[in-house]
């Protein structure tokens, strides 16, 4: 076994000089590689990011030369502690995700094993392809890391496991040898090897000659094995012989991936759900060996916690709200997915039949009540797919400090044994006194099931320990696998001699020892494992202490230190949500960059970290953690698209307010968030205060004392900014709204609030823009002080508004903005700072203009004369409307434009995010966040095109980058109703 801290000096030398990708020493960098999406942690001596697969093997190399274990890495998402180990760690995801070659006729291609599923997929679309081991994590996981677990996917029933759709892989062996490890005859005549391959294929080979009575007799029968070394696919009686199928599901404790050829599928053209409901889990659990018999692609469990709390989740209730009925024990989504789309509908036909045949129906008693729910439109069976994916996540979002914990979880029966199983299992949670979740594949019996502990308590790890024992038995009673999706790791290994017996795992441990002599290759999983309630090993210690924490804003929501913050920080659990590429807008920092320090997961880890003194004193407060938050744009989208309700942006302020308390403000800092008090003074004199802009030595100046960038123009101050001599317009008997006039849009682009004006009393509201009751300078939402860390001062701007809008709220007059990042601070850090009555009226009341106008003509009393504008809408949506489930209004207002077409652009961040893209340290990234899908869309549009986007930053990033205007939707509004008077 190599020395863990040999010579680290050395290694350190050498990986710089023979690396030319990212090698890491620091502590914060390691830390966020200290733990995958188990419960364990283990802090890496080194952490390198290969550029090649040469330097790859490079690492590897000198890994072993100087004493080092090496482990190689994709997403991060293994939910047994498989990618976590000392020694060196290898991630491949951010630069080895290529796809090597791809042959459309033959169905297969070749891949880099950091490139990620989705991304994979998305290349194959285009030619009617797919790899159809869809497994939850498809947004984040490698194929690497899937060849490594031998995963399974929702619909392995139809298209198999990972190993059943693994060609060949080529790899490298500790010791460096290349191999490729594909098909081979026993005799491995004409086998294209080095002699060092061909002893090594020959021993294995006789290996499973020797032992295939034992294999036979030992390896559960069912397919969703996936514990151990794959032994049985040496045995004389497979006629393939394939090699590469002993590494898959090896945990990269044998060989290091460098290329892997996968079999391909032709995408599925047409499919239907069929959503059983039962009142009765066990009746759930009993029906599914019959549901399989209609031959679906699919039949997944979701039960009764995650349905209540997804409906607690925001971009999961009109899912739910859809395809749920009543409130069922459990439900199982049935897929059929056949070529014909009428015979997919016979089966959803057929599926309610039997659903009646077994004794189902809508008015019969709880244990016997259930019907099917057919689901037939493509956007909710995505909807709904999406839920199912996130079902550890949507398990993982409880708030308490207990959650439920992955170590049972995998373990697959035969269907016939499915409801008895989980009716004792459910009694052994109980007898330890907990409970557990329960979801996913009932089509194959495994299902993933989650007791909920506090792994911070001893008691709790003891329960653990004693379910997983009672558990592991009633699997074997069975005839299953405790290891049916997930692998073994820590978790599970060392329970393979009960499950397969003392032979096998000598077997095991040959297998090890004829690969990996040295044991350099992630040692410790599978084969000579800790115990798995080692909890050394935990992320949570049992020295696992968090200090008292001084917290400026209300996380009351959550246990622990800091009122909370504690307990919000961990509610990470690491599956990587956070780390998808495509589709919605989380996380657009780790878009642009794929480094796991600017992704939530990373961020979180490292606040994890920080505060409970793993990173060394005010660390919370450090240079390392104001880095690993720099790219944090706040965007908000890990509050909506994150499962488990990780808000960073809000974590943000708290690490910025402790920061200002002890490092205080730079020049930047202090001209963003004082820009509310000056910015009218500024007005005053806007020729001198846009000087700037028109000279390049003060953009030279700026950016090297400000931090400004002199790539920027700075927003143009102007005399005439936005005034109004009456507190109300319109008519005077009109329904009342308040027109919030933020500060960006008041002293920037008065035109916006212009024709938002004119909108509201065309449709005939009475407009209030109530002064100050403290009569002083103009309200603000507070968001440039918050942006800075300055909370106190936040509060007082909000405090402000609050009082004056107080009144109005209080009789139910709604308040309308602009910009949606002030107007939505309302419904968001105002009730972090204030929990009064008062303010959370005030945020009730608080809609985007949009939103207003939607519900109003939802509500058949929007009466606005508009006008035709022939013509097309391109529109951008601020992120924090998606936050907020705020954008879908504005499609709905625009198209209520005669002739006029409206088409989204699918894009994340814009990059500019407040002052974020203004920054000689951030431009670069905030240009390559706008050029993923923003500009290159703004630029492919013509010149007739309007071009849509209400946030501030949003339309001067697309000014910046596009050289095109862009205009906040009132605007669009305003010039339907000129229009509109004009045909009048």
């Amino acid at each position: 076994m190599p020395h863990a801290n040999a010579g680290p000096s050395k290694l350190e030398r050498r990986l710089r000089a023979e690396v030319s990708g990212e090698v890491f020493f620091d502590r914060f960098n390691r830390g966020r590689y200290a733990t995958d999406a188990s419960f364990y942690q283990v802090m890496p001596a080194a952490v390198v990011l290969p550029r090649t697969i040469d330097e790859a093997l490079r690492a590897l190399s000198i890994g072993r030369d100087e004493g080092q274990i090496v482990t190689p890495r994709g997403g991060g998402t293994s939910q047994c502690g498989q990618t976590v180990n000392g020694g060196i760690v290898v991630d491949f995801s951010k630069h080895l995700n290529r796809l090597l070659s791809l042959d459309v006729e033959n169905r297969s291609c070749a891949v880099e094993p950091g490139i990620v599923l989705d991304d994979l997929n998305r290349q194959l679309k285009k030619h009617g392809l797919w790899f159809p081991v869809d497994v939850s994590t498809a947004s984040r996981a490698t194929i690497g890391g899937m060849a490594g677990n031998n995963s399974c996917g929702g619909r392995s029933l139809r298209y198999g496991t990972m190993r059943d759709n693994t060609i060949a892989i080529d790899a490298a062996l500790a010791d460096g040898t290349l191999l490729h490890f594909g098909e081979v005859p026993r005799d491995l005549a004409q086998v294209n090897s080095p002699e060092s391959g061909l002893s090594l294929f020959r021993d294995m080979l006789a290996l499973g000659e020797r032992e295939a009575a034992e294999i036979a007799d030992k390896f559960p029968k069912v397919q969703r094995r996936v514990g151990g070394y794959n032994l049985d696919a040496l045995t004389p009686r497979n006629a393939a012989n394939n090699m590469a199928h002993l590494l898959v599901g090896s945990e990269g404790t044998l060989a290091f991936s460098t290329r892997i050829e996968l079999k391909l599928w032709p995408l599925i053209r047409n499919k239907v759900l069929g959503v059983c409901h039962f009142g009765s889990f066990y009746e759930a659990m009993d029906a599914a060996q019959h549901l399989v018999k209609l031959k679906p692609i699919a039949v997944e469990l979701v039960d009764r916690t995650m349905i209540a709390l997804g409906r607690d989740i925001a971009m999961f209730q009109p899912i739910i709200g859809a395809a749920v009925r009543g409130d069922p024990d459990a439900i199982l989504v049935v897929e059929f997915a056949e070529e014909d789309q009428d015979q997919n509908l016979a089966k959803l036909k057929q599926l309610t039949e039997l659903m009646g045949d077994l004794g189902f129906a809508w008015d019969r008693e709880p244990r016997k009540w259930g019907g099917v729910v057919e689901i037939i439109e493509p956007a909710l069976q995505a909807g709904i797919a999406e839920f199912r994916a996130a079902g550890l996540n949507v398990m993982m979002s409880m708030k308490e400090a207990g959650k439920p914990v992955s170590f049972v979880e995998d373990c697959a029966v035969p269907l016939p044994h499915l409801a008895d199983y989980t009716a004792r299992l459910n009694e052994v949670f109980a007898r330890h006194g907990t409970r557990g979740t329960m979801y996913a594949h009932a089509s194959e019996g495994c299902l993933h099931v989650r007791p909920v502990l506090n792994l911070k308590l001893e008691k709790d790890v003891r329960a653990m320990r004693a379910i997983a024992e009672e558990a592991f038995a009633m699997v074997r009673e069975y005839k299953g696998s405790h290891s049916g999706e997930h692998g073994d790791g820590i978790v599970r290994s060392e329970f393979h001699e009960q499950m397969f017996g003392a032979r096998i795992v000598a077997d095991f441990k040959e297998v090890k020892q004829r690969f990996d002599p040295e044991s350099v290759l992630n040692p410790g999983r599978i084969v000579d494992p800790p115990k798995m309630d080692d909890r050394s090993l935990f992320r949570y210690p049992p020295d696992y202490q968090v200090g008292e924490l001084k917290t400026v804003l209300d996380w009351s929501a959550y246990p622990g230190q800091g009122r909370g913050f504690q307990g919000a920080v961990e509610m990470c659990n690491n599956n990587g949500a956070c780390r998808k590429l495509d589709g919605g807008v989380m996380c657009p920092s780790y878009r642009a960059t794929r480094n796991e320090k600017d992704v939530t997961r990373g961020r979180a880890n490292t606040l994890r970290l920080a505060i409970s003194g793993q990173l060394g004193a005010d660390a919370l407060s450090s240079d390392e953690m104001m880095e690993t938050l720099k790219l944090c744009v706040s965007c908000k989208a890990c509050r909506r698209e994150c499962p488990t309700g990780v808000d960073m942006a809000k974590m943000k302020i708290e690490v910025l307010a402790a920061r200002a308390r002890t490092h205080g403000l730079t020049l930047r800092d202090r001209l963003v968030a004082f820009l509310p008090r000056y910015a009218d003074l500024a007005a005053r004199f806007a020729p001198l205060a846009n000087l700037r802009n028109h000279s390049p030595l003060l953009r030279s100046l700026m950016e090297r004392f400000a931090g400004i960038s002199a790539r920027r123009k700075l927003p143009a101050f102007r005399n005439d900014t936005f005034r109004v001599d009456s507190v109300a317009m319109g008519p005077e008997n009109g329904r009342e709204v308040v027109l919030f006039t933020d500060t960006f849009n008041r002293i920037y682009e008065r035109e916006n609030l212009d024709a938002a004006l004119r909108v509201l009393i065309a449709a005939g509201y009475r407009v209030h823009i109530p002064k100050p009751s403290d009569g002083g300078r103009p309200l603000c939402c507070g968001r440039t002080f918050l942006s800075a860390g300055l909370v106190d001062l936040a509060r007082s701007e909000l405090d402000r508004l609050v009082e004056t809008y107080a009144p109005f709220a209080a009789r139910g007059v709604p308040i309308i903005g602009l910009e949606p990042s002030c107007l939505l601070t309302l419904r968001d850090e105002l009730l972090s700072l204030r929990a009064d009555t008062t303010a959370k009226t005030i945020s009730a009341h608080a809609l985007l203009l949009e939103e207003f106008l939607a519900r109003e003509a939802e509500q058949g009393r929007l009466q606005l004369p508009l006008g035709p504008l022939p013509g097309k809408a391109l529109l951008h949506g601020h992120c924090h409307q998606k936050s907020f489930a705020a954008f879908k209004p504005v499609e709905q207002v625009l198209r209520l434009i005669p002739e006029l077409a409206v088409d989204t652009i699918e894009s994340s961040c814009c990059g500019m995010a407040g002052a974020f893209g203004y920054g000689a340290d951030t431009y670069e990234v905030s240009m390559t966040m706008a050029e993923a899908s923003l500009l290159p869309a703004v630029r492919k549009a013509d010149a007739a095109t309007y071009i849509v986007a209400d946030g501030t930053s949003c339309r001067h990033q697309i000014q910046d980058g596009a050289a095109r205007g862009a205009l906040h939707a009132a605007q669009l509004l305003a010039m339907s109703l000129d229009r509109a008077r004009m045909n009048s």
